[in-house]
């Protein structure tokens, strides 16, 4: 086979990987919705889980289907500087997560921004997972050689640290995937190992000031030690997942059967895995690992093949976003990690995540369709074998 169509055999495995992953997402949550005693179709059709999911699944493909049409170097235009632009939309609207009346509090944390004449919210830092890859991908292969310490390596940490910490204010899980993702993206982008763990201490320090910062950050780490010193409050939620992935067994109870994701907060989002244990069993939460894992797999293939160093820095990053995120969702859900709100990438409920992810998944397939073409004409950092 040639490397054209190794690139859109890799490609359409992507897409349908991930439209798969979706599916079972949307399935899910309307599982959910109907076990609630809600009516299969209620009046109010946007009030039901299960319609929105799945309007939001068809924008996610329909995102993940445009972007996978658009030739990835568009991000990098302008010898790179077009990466900056994601970024700032990006920052700008987490700006406007702390404006009165613009961002709305959910559950104590203030992450949405509410659109104007509608119900709908975003969550702004959904849209930094894509917009900081995008600009350390073009920083790292346009503008500098990120091996040297001053002049390349710390204006990329300012701009890391900046987006951690405005995103660690309210919402800590997501700025330590960030952090992660970002990380990787360095070392592999030629960092030099020793310029790296200088920064460790004080990337501990700051964490350790986010993770004191709100009280209830501090409960959830005590939880997780010790669930059961409050089981009917903050150790609830642990103990329901546990449950409701104890009673699924091999073969689950079937779509719709389960009954002990009618105790467990967070079902159709955050805890969906929980959900697809109790239904589905072991076998369907392997199948569901088993996409994940594949996903990753070829996204290696992509960074693998790829011989634009940009090209090969953003699908690192994208892998990254996935992988990472998927891992510390599963995590939580089993009661390995404390308790966060971070979802299960592409399977969990929600808007912001459904669109946003999906469209990097776009990404990641344009680049496997792109991977043999000539790196764009400026392109100069080589990624760490």
């Amino acid at each position: 086979m040639s490397e054209g169509g190794r690139g859109r055999l890799a490609s359409t495995s992507i897409v349908a990987i991930a439209a798969g992953l979706m599916g079972i997402g949307a399935v899910i949550t309307f599982s959910v919705s109907v076990s609630a005693g809600q009516p299969v179709v209620p009046v109010a059709q946007w009030g039901s889980a299960s319609i929105r999911q799945f309007v939001l699944v068809v924008a996610g493909l329909a995102a993940m289907l445009m972007m996978t049409r658009i030739p990835y170097h568009v991000w990098f235009a302008w010898r790179g500087w077009f990466a900056l632009v994601p970024l700032a939309l990006a920052a700008v609207m987490l700006a406007l997560v702390f404006v009165p009346g613009v961002g709305v509090e959910v559950n104590g944390a203030r992450r949405w921004v509410q659109l104007p004449g509608s119900s709908l919210r975003f969550q702004p830092s959904e849209l930094l997972k894509a917009a900081l890859p995008i600009f350390l991908a073009g920083w790292m292969a346009y503008r500098v050689n990120i091996g040297a310490f001053w002049r390349g390596l710390m204006p990329a940490v300012g701009v890391i640290g900046v987006c951690v910490a405005v995103v660690g204010i309210e919402d800590f899980g997501t700025a330590a995937l960030l952090a992660a993702v970002a990380g990787g993206m360095l070392l592999m982008g030629g960092a030099k190992w020793r310029h790296l763990f200088l920064l460790v201490l004080p990337a501990v320090a700051a964490f350790g000031y986010l993770l004191r910062s709100r009280p209830h950050r501090i409960e959830r780490l005590v939880t997780f030690i010790d669930p059961w010193k409050d089981p009917e409050g903050k150790g609830y939620q642990v103990i329901q997942s546990l449950c409701t992935i104890a009673s699924g067994g091999w073969w689950g109870r079937g779509l719709g059967g389960g009954f002990g994701k009618g105790y467990l907060p967070q079902a159709h989002n955050d805890f969906v895995f929980a959900v697809i244990c109790e239904e589905l069993g072991m076998i369907g939460a392997v199948t569901v690992i088993a996409l994940l894992v594949a996903l990753m797999w070829h996204g290696r293939g992509v960074i693998r093949r790829c011989v634009d160093p940009a090209g090969r820095l953003l699908a690192l990053g994208i892998t990254l976003v996935i992988g990472f995120q998927a891992a510390m969702n599963i995590a939580v859900v089993t009661s390995a990690a404390p308790t966060k709100g971070i979802s299960l990438p592409l399977v969990s409920a929600g808007g912001s995540g459904t669109i946003v992810l999906g469209a990097l998944v776009g990404v990641l397939a344009s680049i496997a369709r792109c991977s043999r073409g000539k790196p764009e004409l400026g392109a100069k950092q080589p990624l760490r074998s």
